[in-house]
């Protein structure tokens, strides 16, 4: 084997081992066998133009065994018939208050906090919805036994209904990835933040932290309260949501995925540690590296370069799929293409750091985010 081609080869296999020391594992909640007492909560739901996809969670949350909560819809500006739907479900809808732009999320946030009633407050994206009947139980009980004190974070399972949803794959794997919690050094590195889709965590720490009051205006507002928590002294515990919550990523189309990837993603990377970001290159890299060797020994004719580059090259399709899988039902047959599907991330995130660094500006929802 001529000695490009095996060094390709070498550096890919690097690559794919470098990968599962990036994404070791990712925790999910632990059930228990007892029926713990648990406080009244406030489920508080930001919702700017979510009438096409807030009814599941709404629903959802009627079927919960748990019933000691209430649920507090906070529109945030809708043109739409989000307020009309959430009252038909018997939420209580209130109007957020008039913000500049960029803001709109954690003021929204924040007045729902004002308003609440709970001990512990449950914010939820109105894209989220509850697995099961018992999911919300599990949730509060897993918190209670962390000592109910700072954030529980989920990371909700992406479910997948039309195939472009799947480019979406990558960019579940970086998020989870580049909380810095889910590498071979686990807990020792700090988390960048929480997950933003669906926070918990009791009022008495809220309010002392500051609450989304103090990080109105951050583009990141899940990785900015969870650093407001740190900054107290407060545990921030991130976990992944599979059997618990779930949520569909932009389903309005792929111009919605690419602003919505846009809007968050060349800022939050400045939050992941520097080794996990260097990882994440180098597993990134790999996967044009495999097809590079695998394209390379098919146009020179190498038969023993072909089969051992289209190993890796296979390798990294499995390795990727495993990842994905961990958060979210992706088809399995686009990772047969994974070239593309990082490919993908790679344009978008370059897009990103050019909207964020040289226009210095984010459209999404109709708003435009100076950032």
């Amino acid at each position: 084997m001529p000695g490009s081609e095996g060094i390709n080869l070498i550096i890919g296999l690097l690559a794919v081992l470098v990968g599962f020391m990036m994404f070791r594992s990712l925790p999910l909640l632990q059930t228990t066998d007892k029926h713990n007492r648990l406080p009244f909560v406030s489920i508080i739901i930001p919702a700017r133009n979510e009438s096409s996809r807030i009814s599941p969670l709404l629903q959802s949350l009627q079927e919960q065994t748990f019933r000691s909560f209430e649920v507090l819809v906070v529109d945030d500006h809708s043109t739409d018939h989000t307020a009309a739907i959430a009252q038909s479900f018997g939420a209580k809808v209130l109007q957020n208050q008039v913000v500049d732009s960029g803001s709109g999320k954690s003021m929204a946030c924040w007045h729902g906090a004002q308003h609440a009633n709970g001990k512990w407050l449950l914010f939820l994206d109105a894209d989220t919805s509850f697995t099961n009947a018992n999911s919300l139980y599990k949730l509060l009980d897993f918190y209670q036994q962390k000592g109910a004190k700072g954030i529980l974070s989920l990371q909700p399972y992406h479910t997948i209904r039309r195939f472009y949803e799947n480019l979406s794959a990558i960019f579940n794997i970086i998020v989870i990835v580049g909380m810095n919690l889910f590498t071979f050094r686990g807990p020792r590195f700090k988390t960048a933040g929480s997950f933003g889709p669906c926070i918990l965590c009791n009022k008495d720490d809220y309010f002392l932290t500051g609450g989304h009051q103090k990080i109105i205006g951050e583009v990141m507002d899940d990785l900015a309260l969870g650093q407001a928590f740190l900054d107290k002294s407060l545990p921030v515990h991130c976990m992944g949501g599979k059997g618990v919550i779930t949520f569909r990523m932009y389903p309005e189309g792929i111009k919605s995925l690419v602003e919505g990837w846009c809007k968050s993603f060349a800022v939050g990377s400045k939050s992941t540690h520097p080794l996990v970001m260097l990882m994440t290159i180098i597993w990134i890299s790999g996967s044009f590296i495999s097809t590079g060797a695998l394209l390379s020994s098919m146009t020179a004719n190498l038969p023993a370069a072909m089969i051992f580059s289209g190993i890796l090259y296979m390798a990294y399709a499995m390795q990727t799929l495993l990842f994905a899988r961990r958060c979210g039902n992706f088809s399995w047959g686009i990772f047969l293409l994974h070239p593309i599907l990082f490919l993908f991330f790679a344009a978008v995130y370059v897009y990103s750091l050019f909207q964020t660094y040289i226009l210095r500006t984010v459209k999404w929802k109709g708003r435009k985010i100076d950032v």
